[in-house]
């Protein structure tokens, strides 16, 4: 007999097996509460931007928020229940966004790609919530005497370097590189569907509400940011190349600083919602 799909429950491919486990669904489908994990460690550079570079990243659902800034961030997480005590990293960039629909009008930064050196993560991340994420190689940071520094690559080929430096206690309570208070994070979810390429199985906007959570900042430091993306052939990165290129071609017209964070706690992040 033929299995059949169990309501409220999380699939995936392979569906066969049934339910599968994952951050929002653990054995016998208890929930992670994300109090006392991750322990994260995040090194961050903002710079101001070329407005029209970034509009034509943008999805035509959106619109560019009101200062062009780019906030590149690399973090590096220990400790996660959902993967048992293990952890990995990410790297994202993101620049202001603003969503106005028939139902939603929201404002954030537009997580325009995210890299994960782990593919449990890269595979719920995609299909149950719709980030845009790929992977890469992020060996662990190196902080020392007032500097951090991180690498991001594939198969080889450093595709990116990140450092803060002169890293201190910020004085006076630190601004909002964009100036504005954001609702959320934006992602738009695409899949493409199969035979018909070009078309799409579903494509629609997602938000990832900045309430909630656990999220504690144990220690913030802030300092001169840089990054330097290294242009790619289609040799070095083959399914990559034009990401990693278009992102080299954003001009900096002015670094903002970076910043150097310790975290614990979160979320699972199980209020992702659909815009409309």
């Amino acid at each position: 007999m033929a299995y059949a799909f169990q309501r409220d429950k999380m699939y995936r491919m392979p569906t066969h097996f049934g339910p599968l486990m994952g951050p929002r669904q653990g054995p016998d489908g208890c929930k992670f509460e994300c109090e006392d994990n991750p322990k994260n460690t995040s090194i961050s550079v903002s710079f101001l931007s070329n407005a029209a570079q970034l509009e034509a990243l943008l999805p035509d659902c959106f619109e560019l928020g009101d200062r062009p800034v780019v906030t590149v961030y690399a973090t590096y997480m220990k400790e996660i229940e959902w993967l048992a005590g293990r952890g990995y990293n990410i790297l994202g960039v993101t620049f202001p966004a603003v969503f106005k629909g028939k139902k939603d009008c929201v404002r954030g930064p537009f997580l325009s790609v995210l890299w994960e050196n782990l593919c449990d993560p890269i595979i719920t991340g995609r299909e149950e919530l719709g980030f845009s994420k790929i992977y890469c190689e992020l060996p662990e940071p190196r902080i020392t005497r007032g500097e951090a520094q991180g690498v991001a690559g594939w198969l080889g080929f450093n595709f990116l370097d990140i450092s803060v430096t002169n890293l201190a206690p910020p004085s006076g309570k630190p601004a909002s590189a964009t100036g504005a208070k954001a609702d959320g994070t934006l992602h738009y979810k695409y899949m493409p569907r199969t035979g018909e390429w070009g078309t799409e199985d579903i494509a629609y906007p997602v938000i990832t509400p900045a309430a909630g959570g656990h999220r504690k900042v144990e220690e913030h430091l802030t300092g001169d940011g840089r990054i330097a993306w290294h242009r790619a052939r289609w040799e070095d990165l083959p399914t990559m190349y034009n990401i990693v290129n278009a992102l080299a071609d954003l001009e900096v017209v002015e670094y903002l600083g970076g910043s150097l964070t310790r975290t614990i706690g979160g979320k699972d992040l199980s209020d992702q919602r659909i815009l409309y």
